[in-house]
């Protein structure tokens, strides 16, 4: 949708900023779980390198659909995220959004989030785009709060911004009127995901 496409947006950029890393053209990417690619191309949107991106995904269908839609610089493995051979410490971005909510398995969440802070140069950090609530609907999803992030990455400094207006409000406010997304995102109680930035020290 894109009013949460720009919402995340303008967060990212807001990101960028706050957290130092301007100018981010040098900054090395990987993604786990990069799907088709979209946040990939966001990055490259926001001035990232196309030499300087990775993106991980497990499925060789979506893996394929996100090497048709990326330059040719970005590099596209695929596999298991938490067995990729990459080197320790070079990252200065280890992205992950809406991954760790699919894993139910709290030790593979460990697991994952380990390898995923290993890969990050001090300095760096994990990027976390997720949401904080269980969906009734799906069980198949869980919801992951603020706290948990913090537990998966005890060593490091973390810094959160709510996002998201609710998908069932959101889908019911813009078919009345677009606009309605605004108004009711600024009650940041009806936000369901966080961006949070993980800091390595």
């Amino acid at each position: 949708m894109a009013w949460t496409y720009q919402e995340k947006r303008r967060a990212f950029i807001r990101w960028i900023h706050l957290s130092g890393l301007a100018p981010v053209q040098n900054k090395r990417v990987l993604e786990i779980g990069c799907g088709f690619g979209d946040n990939l191309l966001q990055f490259l949107s926001l001035g990232f390198q196309p030499e300087n991106l990775v993106g991980n995904e497990l499925l060789e269908e979506s893996a394929s659909n996100a090497r048709r839609l990326l330059p040719a610089g970005v590099q596209i493995l695929v596999g298991d995220a938490s067995m990729l051979k990459l080197e320790e410490k070079f990252f200065d971005i280890v992205f992950q959004s809406t991954v760790f909510t699919s894993i139910l398995d709290e030790s593979f969440q460990q697991k994952l989030a380990d390898r995923m802070w290993s890969m990050v140069k001090p300095g760096g950090g994990v990027l976390w785009y997720d949401f904080t609530y269980n969906n009734p609907k799906n069980p198949d999803v869980r919801g992951i709060p603020i706290r948990q992030i913090q537990k998966l990455f005890p060593e490091a400094k973390i810094n959160t911004w709510k996002l998201t207006l609710a998908p069932p409000i959101s889908i019911k406010t813009t078919k009345i009127h677009p606009s309605l997304y605004s108004c009711f995102n600024r009650m940041t109680f009806l936000r369901t995901h966080v961006l949070a930035w993980v800091q390595k020290k």
